[in-house]
């Protein structure tokens, strides 16, 4: 077994478990895009980023891939964490501002303004379709093509696949389809509109080394009589 700490708690698990599983356990949350149970960690979407070691030496990880270490030191919620998510759904909400996946992370994490220039490109290239449709379809009717900026999700050379079966397991799993946004002012990138409570605790910098993680917080359950 591997003994490592998460948030201060020790936790012993097998090796080969990821920081992820490892949280999990202990019932600590961490926001995801790009993984989902049942399908092969692929580290896109960076929003499962964790602190790891110690001073200078500290670095940020994806949760879903990088694999438990012995004696190591993890933070998932600390203030470089927490900024980090904060760029990252930034990004997201310039590429698909009507997810209603992607708008609620958003709002729960305090996110207020977008400063990135607007695409509204819809596809965030998590690669959950394409996954879904080789592992759990096996099918494999789609797939990454291109590279940089020229990446994109489809058949080979557009043409119709004989392989797809048409089950909507990939507009099932993908964060675009799943929910759109609709409110009622298409040129902002965010509603606002699950926005209704503003954390009292994560913008604070008194714990820079470790903010709130528990979900939901504890301080925003507090209700006045």
């Amino acid at each position: 077994m591997i003994k490592l700490t998460i948030n201060g708690l020790g936790v012993s698990v097998e090796e080969g478990t990821t920081i992820l599983e490892a949280a999990k356990f202990l019932g600590i949350p961490i926001p995801t895009l790009c993984h989902k149970e049942g399908l092969s960690p692929y580290g896109a979407c960076r929003l499962c980023v964790v602190e790891i070691g110690e001073g200078e030496r500290a670095r940020l990880v994806s949760s879903c891939t990088y694999p438990a270490e012995e004696g190591l030191k993890v933070r998932t919620a600390s203030s470089r964490v927490l900024r980090a998510r904060k760029m990252i759904l930034e990004l997201y909400l310039a590429s698909c501002p009507q997810s209603k996946t992607i708008q609620d992370l958003a709002a729960a994490h305090n996110v207020r303004q977008q400063r990135f220039r607007q695409e509204f490109e819809d596809c965030i290239m998590c690669g959950l379709c394409v996954r879904m449709c080789k592992e759990q379809m096996m099918a494999g009717a789609i797939g990454f093509r291109g590279r940089g900026q020229d990446r994109s999700i489809g058949t080979p050379f557009d043409v119709k696949s004989e392989e797809c079966r048409l089950c909507g397991g990939c507009m099932f799993i993908c964060p675009a389809c799943q929910l759109r946004c609709t409110y009622t002012e298409p040129e902002k990138a965010i509603c606002g509109a699950c926005a209704n409570l503003s954390p009292p605790c994560i913008e604070k910098e008194q714990f820079d080394d470790m903010m709130c993680y528990m979900d939901p917080c504890v301080a925003c359950e507090i209700k006045e009589d």
